[in-house]
């Protein structure tokens, strides 16, 4: 008997008014036979020199667990339980980090997440913005 994996894939845009910074992932559902070997995609663009990007797994009814991290200086790592069969390499001159899955195994049906530095909630405009306000306490 073969069976299948669903790997959901989501359109991840982390979208910052005040740099124009993001990431653009196919969205939709893959479907790939257990033991086989999928590339999920993921390109972003930066006004940074140094670009940092991140990849999340989400199962369901948890929270994102971060997987793994590659830069454009330096080589980044991969968090633990994530280091045998995930790999992602950064290509600064595509801007694209996907991710490949090798040895595919039930347990990697989840919804996986491509982010780009700084992944603070909101706009960064905001955040920026809010830091700086002043507030007089009587």
């Amino acid at each position: 008997m073969v069976l299948c994996l669903i790997i959901w894939l989501v359109l991840v845009v982390f979208c910052f008014e005040c740099t124009g910074d993001n990431v653009k992932q196919q969205p939709g559902a893959v479907i790939v036979t257990e033991g086989g070997l999928v590339t999920l995609s993921c390109q972003y663009n930066t006004s940074a020199n140094n670009a940092y990007l991140y990849w999340y797994k989400q199962e369901a009814n948890d929270v994102p667990k971060h997987m793994l991290s590659r830069y454009s200086f330096g080589s980044g790592d991969n968090a633990a339980g994530f280091k045998e069969r995930f790999d992602a390499r950064l290509d600064a001159d595509s801007k694209s980090v996907p991710l490949t899955i090798q040895r595919l195994q039930l347990s990697d049906s989840a919804v996986y997440y491509c982010a780009l530095q700084p992944t603070v909630r909101g706009n960064l405009c905001t955040v920026y913005k809010n830091l700086e306000k002043k507030t007089d306490i009587p």
